[in-house]
């Protein structure tokens, strides 16, 4: 595979370039005039032309620089784009951690940031179209599970595959649950939970409602009790059973928001226009996006 360059293209993917997403699909066409088309990959493929007048020596280096770096076609690398750079459907509105939903790698510990297109209505048979994320901004991505937006030191993400990390879950077992505005979970072995986390319950006997509820916890007394922002006051009275869990379960959404790169390479050569000294146009000179940078 390729070199990647991890820096973003200083100023080229600005205000009078332009954008197409187009999609890899197969159409072949019967001597009747019937078409048969089948598409290869949900993913879209934006191409960039990037055209402007550098008319400054800072520009200019980065662009040329930028191109031999590269090895032209040869290394890929950031670029941000002015219309779209956020998680929200809108790709410009402040990212917040229920934008899109995560792609599952493994289940409870790792997940793809992803964002998906068209969802303002019903998606056909092939699905909605996504862009797997790759190249998140530094300190602009949240998380959340469910309802619940969860602290960052439980996961991490990095910001050259996109690939968000949960810590190792944690687990125990349930002795007790009152019924109150904040729920005290009885548990003779706490697990290294402390305030600030999110806890998700499953299992309960006789307290039914409360299974599948996931809750921040407000207080921990070590080896003893859990105090989680759950009102149970309403619920069955709790018979046995139960588990605490930390980490996203089954059937539990897992989302983020985000500030993105798009990951390119120069698909074209690079032509300068000479106009006068220090002002050069740059034409038609085509980025393409990576979808496995």
């Amino acid at each position: 595979m390729a070199d990647f360059l991890e820096e973003r293209l200083y100023g080229a993917i600005q205000y009078g370039s332009s954008w197409t997403d187009d999609y890899m699909v197969n159409i072949t066409t019967t001597s009747g005039g019937q078409e048969y088309r089948s598409l290869i990959h949900p993913f879209p493929i934006r191409k960039f032309d990037v055209t402007f007048m550098m008319d400054n020596t800072t520009m200019w280096a980065d662009l040329v620089n930028t191109y031999h770096r590269a090895h032209g076609k040869y290394s890929g690398f950031r670029a941000k784009c002015l219309d779209e750079y956020t998680s929200k459907a809108d790709g410009l509105t402040a990212p917040t951690a229920y934008d899109q939903t995560m792609g599952v790698i493994s289940a409870g510990l790792t997940y793809q940031l992803r964002k998906y297109y068209g969802k303002d209505k019903t998606a056909g048979a092939s699905g909605y179209a996504y862009r797997n994320i790759y190249k998140s901004v530094t300190d602009t991505t949240s998380v959340a599970i469910q309802s619940t937006i969860i602290r960052s030191n439980d996961w991490s993400v990095s910001t050259t595959t996109g690939v968000v990390t949960f810590v190792t879950n944690k687990t125990t077992t349930i002795t007790g649950i009152s019924k109150a505005t904040n729920a005290v979970i009885s548990t003779s072995n706490t697990a290294d939970i402390v305030a600030g986390q999110s806890i998700y319950i499953s299992g309960c006997v006789g307290m039914t409602q409360i299974n599948g509820l996931r809750g921040f916890v407000q207080s921990v007394t070590t080896n003893v009790s859990i105090t989680v922002g759950i009102n149970s006051s309403a619920f069955g009275t709790w018979s046995s059973g139960g588990t605490i869990n930390t980490n996203p379960q089954i059937g539990e959404s897992v989302t983020a928001g985000f500030e993105f790169d798009f990951p390119v390479r120069f698909n074209s050569t690079l032509p300068i226009g000479q106009n006068k000294p220090i002002y050069r146009d740059v034409n038609n000179i085509e980025l393409i996006e990576l979808l496995n940078p």
